[in-house]
């Protein structure tokens, strides 16, 4: 029996997250496929786990994944910060090209990280294209996991996408809809929200006596640089109006705390963490957000937040041309409505930061009504159990494309 080879793309920490926990559950779906379609019989027959390796973090090298380039320490977002890192891309790109031509896997999965995995798909076609000959099969099956947000900027990528993956699966409900009126050929699956299996979900207490802010800058080096300066005035200011309010800063690595540590320069009234998310989350009065992937997470948890955002002036001008939505954050996405304020670029200062805060803190009424909200948006991701589904996805599409001469 041949043993399946994976390739997996992640890049960022949370891609390091979301490529481990789907590795998990194919790891177990693609060995339950290849035991049940085994033409041995014999008692000592053991099928062959699969031999994943690719790009991502720790997380994913902690779970067996061999992991070839490391994009987590080198995230960058928009132009700017890619030129930034364009020799380190560009040697990555390489790297992976040719360990994808030198291995030949079955199956290539792309973990968010939209701009490098689309041209990644592309290069990789075009040129399995080239060479193809009477001898040399290689032709994977491309998946992306977690749809690029084209559907907010720059829709004519949803052809590029449906030329080059085999599949897509999606985290939020009203995507599938949208890839089939742009590009009904591509096969979409809406697999449900990962949040939904990460953490626990415990209700969020209003506490009469405390206030406890929750900072979450982001996942980069970029958007700590530029996020952490403005949260640390804004909590000052906050202190004036709520003396006794507790401060804390969520990092998704020790390295980033440690970096967040410089950052706010001898600060020490907000407390550092380097993960615990779900415990700082779960006793939040409020949070101040980055408008990535974490306001979800605090729409998880009930958490009323202040959503910001700030880049570099020229990724700034070149998004507020592309960008088609009304919104940043993705809880007011999904609902069409702002639930939480977004604070943008030179919006983004803490004076705007501390007013739209306290206005929260201030009117329970309307603290009740963002949790209300939220429920709603939390209803609309679908059940527990998307890592579960994407892997029993893939491992169908896997065996449905294998030749009869693989299980010989």
């Amino acid at each position: 029996m041949k043993r399946i080879r994976v390739m997996w793309i992640a890049g960022e920490a949370s891609g390091d997250v979301l490529a481990t926990e789907l590795a998990v559950e194919l790891r177990k779906s693609i060995l339950q496929a290849t035991t049940e379609s085994s033409p041995f019989s014999q008692p000592l027959f053991t099928p062959l786990e699969p031999y994943f390796f690719g790009a991502g973090g720790e997380k994913m090298r902690s779970n067996n994944i061999d992991i070839l380039v490391d994009f987590t320490k080198n995230s960058a977002i928009g132009p700017y910060d890619a030129l930034k890192n364009i020799k380190f891309y560009k040697h990555a790109f390489n790297r992976l090209l040719d360990a994808a031509f030198e291995l030949t896997p079955d199956l290539i999965i792309c973990v968010d990280f939209s701009g490098f995995n689309l041209r990644f798909a592309s290069v990789l076609r075009n040129k399995i294209k080239r060479h193809k000959r009477e001898f040399f099969k290689f032709n994977p099956i491309i998946v992306q996991y977690i749809s690029p947000q084209v559907w907010a900027s720059r829709p004519w990528r949803a052809k590029k996408i449906a030329k080059n993956f085999d599949l897509l699966l999606s985290i939020f409900p009203f995507e599938k809809d949208w890839y089939k009126q742009y590009v009904p050929e591509l096969r979409v699956e809406f697999v449900g929200h990962p949040l939904l299996d990460r953490y626990e979900r415990k209700a969020n207490l209003d506490t009469q006596d405390k206030v406890k802010i929750v900072l979450l800058p982001g996942s980069r080096v970029s958007e700590l640089k530029n996020h952490i300066p403005v949260m640390k005035e804004a909590t000052g200011l906050i202190r004036k109006n709520f003396p006794n309010a507790e401060f804390s800063m969520v990092l998704p690595s020790e390295g980033l705390k440690n970096l967040a540590k410089e950052l706010l320069n001898g600060e020490t009234a907000i407390r550092l963490n380097a993960g615990n998310l779900q415990d700082e989350l779960s006793g939040a009065t409020l949070a101040i957000a980055s408008t990535g992937t974490v306001t979800m997470e605090c729409a998880f948890f009930g958490v009323p937040a202040v959503a910001v955002y700030k880049t570099s002036p020229l990724t700034y001008l070149i998004g507020k041309k592309l960008v088609k939505v009304r919104f940043l954050a993705m809880p007011n996405i999904i609902a069409n409505k702002e639930i939480y304020p977004e604070l943008i670029q030179d919006a983004f200062t803490p004076e705007r930061v501390a007013e739209a805060a306290l206005k929260i803190l201030n009117d329970k009424k309307l603290i009740k009504n963002i949790k209300s909200e939220l429920d709603e948006v939390i209803k609309m991701l679908g059940e527990p159990g998307s890592a579960t589904r994407s892997a029993k996805i893939i491992t169908e599409l896997l065996m449905s494309k294998m030749p009869v001469a693989w299980h010989m």
